[in-house]
């Protein structure tokens, strides 16, 4: 084995900017770049002593976890879409269903948290369980779908409709 030539915060400063860059050339999203390029760094750091290439290393990791993601992620619609084919064995009630419209409008990943948080009733680790994401990651989209669903449906700051 080799020697690495430098410490792991040194590599982490100096590569972190380029591999999540990398990731988000993969994914399109920068939410989900982040925490690639995160859970490659964390994977870096627990085997730092044995790595040759840290560079390639790191980038094959995100790499390979993009992949994994859309595949998770072609399940996922597929799994939705086959729940929206069997909606008359259940239905929503007439009050609820200009919210669900715009629910339904959202985004794909907000749509998702929105409904197992407010269908569900679900709390932000189960949610973060069931879509295979992290726990921040289902704030920070629950937060901007409720302020796109307050936008869409005419709520103010205070949560009053006009």
């Amino acid at each position: 084995m080799v020697p690495l030539p430098e410490d792991f915060d040194a590599f982490w400063h100096r590569e972190r900017v380029s591999v999540t860059a990398f990731a988000y050339a993969l994914t399109g999203s920068r939410t989900t770049a982040e925490d690639l390029a995160q859970e490659a760094f964390a994977a870096a750091a627990t085997a730092w002593s044995t790595l040759q290439n840290p560079s390639a290393w790191v980038r094959r990791v995100v790499s390979n976890r993009a992949i994994s993601r859309w595949r998770r992620q072609g399940r996922e619609s597929r799994a939705l879409s086959k729940l929206a084919l069997q909606r008359d064995s259940y239905s929503l009630a007439d009050d609820d269903l200009s919210f669900w419209d715009a629910v339904r409008r959202l985004p794909r990943r907000q749509a998702q948290v929105v409904a197992l948080h407010y269908l569900d009733d679900l709390p932000v680790s189960e949610i973060a369980a069931t879509l295979g994401v992290a726990e921040g990651t289902v704030k920070a989209t629950l937060f901007r779908g409720r302020a796109a669903l307050a936008r869409v449906l005419g709520y103010d700051d205070e949560g009053l409709a006009p």
